[in-house]
């Protein structure tokens, strides 16, 4: 009798995750078929229905987003502000489509609309000087789900591979693993990147890593501190320590869009000798040309994320009170 209550218990899980993939097949069969709409029909989507809903009925995170830019760029005007915010939104629209488009877009079409400019001579400079390894700064600007597509542009000899955060749903972290594989491209979680790019290297596995470095890190990985739009702002700084361990080149993806569903990547190295610089230049480095790129088109970079809910104040404050335990 005391083997009922588990019996059942473990017959409900395995119905619960059963389910739940029967659901998970429905939905991504439903956005494939959508995934298949021209681009021009997405757009209309966007526009249409999806930013009346998420700006004006869902009104997602528009205190967030308010708040931000206003401290951001103290400045403009309100009707500036109130511009590039709703220009953010429709963009967090697009980036929505295009994000569903890419699920059967074709590798011709994607190297159509993002070119990399500087990525084949950066490659190049790699084989000459003997380095293994090519790392890649990035923030959330522009579609970054699109910018995986650099997997296409590697020459010959030379592997591409993208460091990943894992989502909290199975489904959902699935689903973007699809996606980001699309082109060839090797996901690293997060917390085995070391590891694996020191694989990489003993094996002599040329590879270029794109690092998405601008979010908000925990209390315990928070190590350094520098001024980026307005605040102290805490950056990762996993990527400069791998490039110095490793001693790869360094390099920074500058983007920009031209126009809707197109975008243009330029290589500006940050270090070809991480080795030889200072602690925390690289970070301060990327921080630099992130914010340079954010003020020249603000829209583009992810405001709905909560950059600041952890400040330097309350940092140095839990730093004392661990030292002083």
């Amino acid at each position: 009798m005391e083997k009922i209550p588990y019996f059942l218990c473990h017959l409900s899980g395995k119905l619960y995750l059963r389910g739940m993939e029967v659901v998970y097949r429905l939905v991504y069969g439903l956005l494939w078929l959508l995934s298949l709409l021209p681009m021009s029909v997405h757009y209309a989507l966007s526009d249409l229905v999806l930013f009346p809903i998420v700006y004006h009925l869902v009104r997602y995170r528009r205190r967030l987003v308010a708040r931000q830019l206003a401290d951001c760029f103290p400045e403009r005007s309100a009707a500036e502000l109130k511009h590039e915010e709703r220009r953010f939104y429709h963009f967090l629209c697009d980036y929505m489509v295009e994000t569903l488009a890419l699920m059967t877009m074709g590798r011709s079409e994607m190297k159509r609309r993002v070119t990399f400019e500087g990525f084949e001579a950066l490659q190049q400079e790699m084989v000459r000087r003997g380095k293994t390894l090519a790392l890649a700064y990035l923030g959330h600007y522009g579609n970054w789900e699109w910018l995986a597509s650099f997997s296409l542009w590697t020459i010959d000899g030379v592997g591409a591979a993208q460091v990943y955060h894992p989502l909290h749903s199975s489904h959902t972290d699935r689903f973007f693993l699809r996606l980001r594989a699309r082109f060839g491209g090797e996901s690293v979680p997060m917390k085995e990147t070391l590891r694996r790019l020191l694989t990489m290297q003993r094996q002599g596995q040329k590879t270029v890593v794109g690092f998405i470095a601008d979010q908000s890190p925990r209390w315990e990985a928070m190590h350094h501190w520098t001024r980026f739009l307005h605040h102290d702002t805490s950056f990762f700084i996993g990527a400069e320590r791998i490039g110095q361990k490793t001693d790869a080149l360094i390099f920074y993806v500058r983007v920009t869009r031209p126009r809707r569903g197109y975008y243009r990547c330029r290589v500006e190295p940050i270090s070809w000798n991480p080795r030889e610089e200072a602690e925390y230049a690289i970070t301060n480095r990327y921080a630099s040309l992130l914010e340079e790129q954010i003020r020249q088109e603000p829209y583009l970079w992810l405001w709905t994320h909560n950059r600041w809910k952890r400040t330097k104040e309350e940092w140095e404050r839990r730093t004392k009170d661990n030292f002083e335990l």
